[in-house]
């Protein structure tokens, strides 16, 4: 599967399919947190940055995070990615720290992709 700018919620197999294509059991998103979008897909979580940025989205917005379609629970959403990384807006690993931003996330994340 091709990354996929997502504004709907998607069907259970095409996260499974997207997750499928290129990690196995677990797939790239990048999420706006204003605009309540994410990117699905691709090998790399700057892959989903570009496209949202190509998109209209602010890089302030875009926060990286990997979904396993076969878990439940906390551990199907894991807030880990190289574009998190932001000394700047009080982020200085890989994890996303901000509790605000985790939950914006986790709310678009549920809505768009553990829907169906």
């Amino acid at each position: 599967m091709d990354l996929k700018i997502i504004r709907e919620p998607v069907l259970h197999e095409e996260l499974v399919a997207a997750a499928r294509a290129t990690h196995g059991d677990m797939a790239k998103v990048v999420v706006d947190t204003e605009k309540g979008v994410l990117a699905l897909g691709g090998e790399w979580h700057a892959e989903g940055e570009e496209a949202l940025l190509e998109d209209g989205s602010k890089q302030a917005n875009l926060w990286g995070a990997n979904v396993y379609p076969e878990k439940t629970g906390e551990e199907k959403i894991e807030y880990t990615s190289l574009i998190n990384i932001r000394p700047k807006e009080g982020n200085r690993s890989m994890v996303i720290e901000p509790l605000d931003i985790r939950n914006k996330m986790k709310e678009v994340i549920e809505y768009l992709l553990f829907q169906g």
